[in-house]
């Protein structure tokens, strides 16, 4: 009989469905800051590379069929009881603490590349499902196909990609420099767009017809044949200027792709640190160039332009 009434003393202080959703969604965001600074645990164990992915992707799975199970069961009316509720908060928690331990099992002489790879793809799991879980409790289910359940996948997406994150370090850092590679051919591409379409006496004629009626006596002050508004395009002596630049972002793209051609062929698994040293600096090229690429839109200006340049090749002198 004591044990009755202490059993459905306990289920009576359970609070409701909603309020237990809203408290587990602030847990899992306390989360997030203690795994963006976290160590790998210390451990006198050889690391066995092949459990350790096992153990990732197992977790992955599990964190994905509880987001899954956790939306079947709140997209739709009645809500789970109190007590159902608790069950779900536990397992996602459970979940969740399960993937945030296998990355920090994850020791730092395996590659820094690597466990920023691996950190990146923690926290994106941990921050979706927080995601999934703040919509649960802001939007109650209303019908079985909630918009907002639906277009909230990416604790799934997330998931989905742990299996394809790079297995050692050396493809860590080959993958990184891809996509240095790829960010400095988009910014080279985004600045010849720009000069292209930045033509300062483009629509000129028809910008005057427009504005003649309303503007007549600001016009009768304006040089004859000149744009009217000299912050949407460059003068001859910026485009002077853009030329170098372009040049520079040129260099970048074909420096970084021979420093990830040399990797690929040359570098070795077991030279963690120095390939390491190689992604660091490549990491300060692709801002370089985006400030670069950033600072050549008019209304330009040219000491920026000189700032930003001398930061890019001190980037580039780094290798």
């Amino acid at each position: 009989m004591a044990s009755a009434a202490a059993s459905a003393a306990a289920v009576g202080t359970l609070a409701a469905p909603v309020e237990q959703l809203r408290h587990l969604a602030v847990e899992l965001r306390l989360l997030l800051p203690g795994v963006r600074v976290g160590e790998a645990r210390e451990t006198t164990k050889e690391f066995n590379r092949e459990a350790f992915w096992r153990r990732l992707n197992e977790a992955a799975v599990t964190v994905s069929g509880e987001a899954t199970a956790l939306t079947e069961a709140f997209s739709r009316l009645p809500l789970p009881s109190p007590q159902e509720t608790q069950m779900f908060c536990e397992q996602v928690h459970a979940a969740i603490k399960a993937i945030i331990a296998a990355y920090y099992s994850l020791p730092k002489d395996q590659g820094i590349t690597l466990r920023k790879l691996v950190r990146s793809a923690t926290l994106d799991i941990v921050d979706g499902m927080a995601q999934l879980v703040e919509v649960l409790f802001i939007t109650p289910a209303q019908s079985p196909e909630n918009s907002d359940l639906i277009s909230c996948n990416s604790v799934w997406v997330a998931c989905q990609q742990v299996p394809r994150i790079p297995r050692d370090n050396k493809a860590a850092a080959l993958s990184m420099l891809t996509k240095s590679v790829d960010f400095v051919k988009d910014a080279h591409e985004e600045m010849e767009r720009a000069m292209e379409e930045c033509d300062p006496y483009c629509n000129l004629l028809n910008d005057t017809e427009e504005d003649s009626s309303d503007n007549r006596g600001e016009e009768e002050d304006e040089v004859l044949g000149c744009p009217n508004n000299r912050d949407s395009y460059w003068s001859e002596e910026d485009q002077e200027l853009i030329i170098p630049c372009l040049a520079l972002v040129r260099a970048s793209r074909a420096c970084l792709k021979k420093i990830r051609i040399s990797v690929a062929e040359n570098g070795k698994k077991e030279q963690v640190a120095q390939l390491d040293d190689i992604v660091d600096i490549s990491d300060e090229i692709s801002p370089s160039v985006d400030d670069l690429a950033l600072s050549i839109y008019p209304p330009m200006c040219h000491l920026t332009v000189q700032i930003n340049s001398s930061g890019w090749v001190t980037s580039l002198f780094l290798f």
